[in-house]
């Protein structure tokens, strides 16, 4: 495992902290810092960037739990938490919130290693599963705009559905764009002309009234 990551220590106990920098330097682990406050601790994560984070709460209040998990939620890092009791919400919770790594029980440097290789494979693994869905989420979506582009020219143009996608490909190519590029620019084109329609029909009847009221006079 690449031990040039660099890692951050969350821990308000300095004894507890110096446990967790030992293990990590025994390891061969040399970039680590230690973060003793949680005022602002966001935007001190931010402003160092980490390769993965170490936080150790012994015995977290909620208020302290839902904090860290909001860190977890928002810098997209591997996360390993140490608490020294738990429950099943607060597990859940976690898992949740994406911590890759939720400890109970007593700490000991000589796991501090294997913990944070399994924290690290834990969110690749994650993070490939999530790319593999947001990819495929992408692809659905293509197709139905693509489907929804057919659609259109085969009513406009009286095409088969493969006339109409042929001519979406064909003009992807001389465009050198991407087929769901041109299919989205088609349903664009169709949704204006549909707003400019709406709009000329609302002032033509804007127009017609006047007429249309000294008609009920008479």
């Amino acid at each position: 495992m690449d031990t040039t990551h660099k890692i951050v220590i969350v821990d308000l106990n300095p004894i507890r902290a110096a446990i967790l920098e030992d293990g990590l330097r025994e390891a061969g682990y040399s970039d680590v810092i230690r973060i003793h406050e949680m005022q602002s601790l966001l935007t001190r994560i931010y402003a160092i960037d980490p390769d993965v984070i170490l936080i150790d709460l012994e015995n977290p209040s909620r208020d302290v739990l839902e904090q860290m998990f909001q860190v977890s939620r928002a810098v997209k890092r591997p996360i390993a938490m140490f608490v020294d009791q738990s429950d099943a919400a607060s597990i859940e919770a976690a898992v949740d919130a994406g911590v890759s790594a939720y400890i109970v029980g007593s700490m000991q440097k000589e796991r501090i290693k294997s913990i944070l290789d399994l924290c690290i494979s834990r969110f690749n693994a994650f993070a490939r599963l999530q790319n593999e869905l947001e990819k495929t989420r992408s692809q659905l979506e293509e197709r139905k705009v693509i489907d929804r582009a057919k659609g259109i020219l085969m009513k406009a143009k009286n095409l088969t559905e493969e006339q109409a996608y042929a001519l979406l490909r064909k003009t992807a190519m001389n465009e050198n764009k991407k087929i769901a590029d041109v299919a989205q620019s088609v349903s664009e084109m169709v949704r204006t002309q549909i707003l400019q329609q709406s709009t000329m029909a609302v002032l033509a009847q804007a127009n017609q009234a006047p007429q249309m009221a000294l008609q009920l006079l008479k």
